[in-house]
């Protein structure tokens, strides 16, 4: 393995990948000092770039690093990814029309818009803003854990100096490159590198699942091996049914809160398009499945166990494509992973920056225009793009998916508020903020209680509780989500609804 050959390949597309973030400001021109245009591409995408865009958003370095690292790690529990991408489509062409409409009349950049108007309040405006902000950190970290993976793997096999600090070097190099073409082209930018990324992605994950199954002799024998070598639980227990199950409804539930997923919706330029783009997202739903059974193959591959024992289980799909192929195709599909966390966190900041600024800072500067709104937000973006680069440099990759659902069980707090909050006027404001406040004491409570006051249960518990009764494991964002609709529901019958703010419609 010419592992020069590899870095070249890689460096060379990183290059191509740069330069378009760069070019891409100048793609359907705009005023890139007005926040409309910036964060959301003047609202100009069409049903294919939004199909990419929020492809990119939705499937990243969760779907090809930390699923196929559970699933080699813990077994079928983990399959919880396939069937709930599937279900969340449906979710989203519910929902998400009727908010895009809400946010073209209103000109709203972010979900939490809608909520100050809906419920004239905006207090809890803000709570469920850095109910967003907080939410989305995690999910960075991931993607940052991704492309940390491929880096270990990568500059590992170049080097016997020590690679974590190349590794970190080369991590600080690439967010200053993102954070500097996405404070030149914004959303635009995440737009046409996620067309370059989605087609890497797609052309390594098809080669992979065909290549590697025929050298080996095919699935039967990945799956035998893996009967016989897996330490976590290669089969779905009875004991993790319901935490499958709960995981699976509850993930579908959470996907399309997140503001990064809303920011991507908000970007397309009517409904009819916005179908089109999510009618076509299972297309990524095969992928994920196809991803998922990299955990399983690599069992086969006894080469890239051994980088996996060597590097940690993060790195399972890295470590498979560098023991299975050319020097060339290791170097592309590497790129591909590596851009697969950068895209993302690029969309990921620009969401958590247009929060902060919109329905944090704005509150006490009512009178801001757009073009210093854009100008916060884009120094916002570059400061969240940090701070959860520093976080990954504190917390241990062993952690990655477990953070993320945590993100999941903060970001389901915002449901009542959202998606029933978009259908019915009967909500009382009140009520929606105690049940936010519950559900989200409620469960951080349960987080902590599952790994650290009840240390003796096994790791897999770290998102689940464990009742005493027949229930076994739930999903911790079930039951937090279920105090909190308890309150704001019945708290809402008592005291009636809130009167809607009255809100003019201004130019974004």
């Amino acid at each position: 393995m010419n592992n020069y050959i590899i870095l070249s390949v890689f460096v060379a597309l990183f290059l191509v990948f740069v330069a378009l973030g760069f070019g891409s400001s100048r793609f359907r021109r705009g005023d890139m000092s007005d926040l409309g245009e910036w964060a959301l591409a003047g609202r100009k995408l069409g049903g294919y770039l939004a199909w990419f865009l929020v492809g990119a958003d939705l499937y990243t370095a969760y779907t090809f690093i930390a699923i196929p690292e559970l699933v080699y790690e813990k077994g079928a529990v983990y399959f919880y990814a396939v069937p709930y991408v599937g279900m969340t489509f449906g979710i989203a062409m519910i929902t998400m029309p009727r908010l895009w409409r809400m946010a073209k009349g209103k000109n709203y950049v972010t979900a939490i818009d809608m909520v100050q108007d809906k419920f004239n309040s905006k207090t809890l405006a803000i709570l469920l803003a850095f109910t967003g902000i907080v939410a989305e950190l995690p999910y960075i970290a991931l993607q940052i854990y991704g492309m940390q993976a491929v880096l270990t793997v990568m500059i590992g096999h170049l080097t016997t100096t020590d690679a974590n600090i190349v590794t970190e070097i080369a991590l600080i190099v690439s967010f200053i490159v993102l954070a500097a073409f996405t404070f030149t082209s914004g959303l635009r930018g995440a737009t046409i590198t996620a067309v370059m990324k989605d087609a890497i992605i797609f052309a390594s994950v098809i080669v992979i699942i065909v290549v590697v199954p025929m050298r080996i002799g095919g699935f039967a024998v990945a799956f035998t091996d893996a009967k016989t070598l897996a330490t976590g639980t290669s089969t779905l227990a009875g004991l993790y049914l319901n935490g499958f199950i709960s995981l699976t409804i509850m993930s579908a539930l959470a996907l399309y809160l997140y503001p990064h997923a809303i920011n991507g919706v908000f970007s397309t330029n009517s409904t009819k398009r916005l179908r089109l783009s999510t009618a076509l997202l299972p297309i990524y739903g095969v992928g994920l499945a196809l991803l998922a059974l990299f955990g399983i193959l690599i069992y086969a591959v006894p080469s890239a166990l051994g980088d996996v024992a060597k590097y940690g289980a993060v790195t399972v799909v890295p470590s498979l494509i560098y023991a299975e192929f050319p020097d060339w195709f290791v170097g592309f599909a590497f790129l591909g992973i590596f851009i697969g966390g950068l895209v993302p966190a690029s969309i990921m900041a620009i969401s958590q920056a247009n929060l902060l600024t919109r329905n944090v800072v704005k509150v006490a500067r009512p009178n801001m225009n757009s073009k210093t709104e854009a100008r916060l937000s884009k120094w916002f973006s570059v400061m969240f793009k940090f701070i959860a680069l520093a976080f990954i440099f504190a917390i241990s990759a062993t952690y990655s998916l477990e953070l993320q659902l945590v993100g999941g069980i903060i970001i389901l707090q915002t449901l009542p508020a959202i998606f029933i909050g978009m259908y019915t006027k009967r909500l009382n404001k009140y009520a929606v903020g105690v049940g936010w406040a519950a559900g989200m004491i409620t469960g951080v409570y349960m987080i902590l209680d599952a790994n650290f006051f009840i240390a003796h249960l096994p790791s897999l518990q770290t998102t689940f509780f464990k009742f005493a009764t027949p229930f076994s494991f739930i999903y911790i964002g079930l039951i937090a989500l279920l105090v909190n609709l308890l309150i704001a529901i019945v708290g809402s019958l008592v005291m009636g609804g809130t009167k809607e703010a009255s809100v003019k419609t201004t130019k974004a």
